[in-house]
């Protein structure tokens, strides 16, 4: 019962908040009309930002409920620290998936007020990790985040795996 909660909550949770940052916003901002390219390859780079993004964001949310047996939502937090997959690279890999996503899309659509409002949601990212998640998840997992921190970074992959 507690995986299938966790599997529906992070479910919702992923359409309302990925949903709308990295989907509905800027869908709203372009109409997913093609500007002309702000760069000559803006396009590729867009494009392989949204190819690469997506299934990292997939990875970490089926993580969350499956391994974690909770939701990135603060609201029904995972019972267990999740260090495999893509957190085996980097601490924040939805954080770091949304932001390629919407960068992705400015890119690739030409939109320099999507990549503004990237940088908007990233900063926002930001402050929400370090004031809230990280002290929290400091006082959840104690000893095992400490460990996590200080051997994964919070924004830039690592190059090989932790294998904590």
């Amino acid at each position: 019962m507690q995986r299938a909660a966790a599997i529906i909550g992070s479910a919702i949770f992923l359409v309302i908040a990925p949903g709308t940052l990295a989907v509905f916003v800027p869908w709203y901002l372009t109409h997913w009309h093609f500007a002309p390219p702000l760069f000559p390859i803006a396009r590729v780079l867009g494009a392989a930002l949204i190819v690469a993004g997506l299934p990292i964001l997939l990875d970490s949310f089926a993580r969350f409920a499956l391994q974690g047996l909770g939701t990135p939502a603060p609201v029904m937090p995972p019972k267990r620290l999740v260090v495999t997959g893509f957190y085996r690279y980097v601490r924040n890999p939805m954080y770091v998936a949304v932001t390629a996503l919407i960068a992705g899309q400015g890119l690739l659509f030409g939109s320099v007020t999507v990549l503004e409002y990237g940088a908007i949601v990233w900063a926002g990212f930001f402050l929400f990790v370090v004031a809230y998640e990280e002290p929290a998840l400091g006082e959840q997992f104690a000893d095992e985040y400490k460990r996590y921190r200080a051997n994964v970074r919070r924004w830039l992959p690592r190059i090989t795996p932790w294998r904590g």
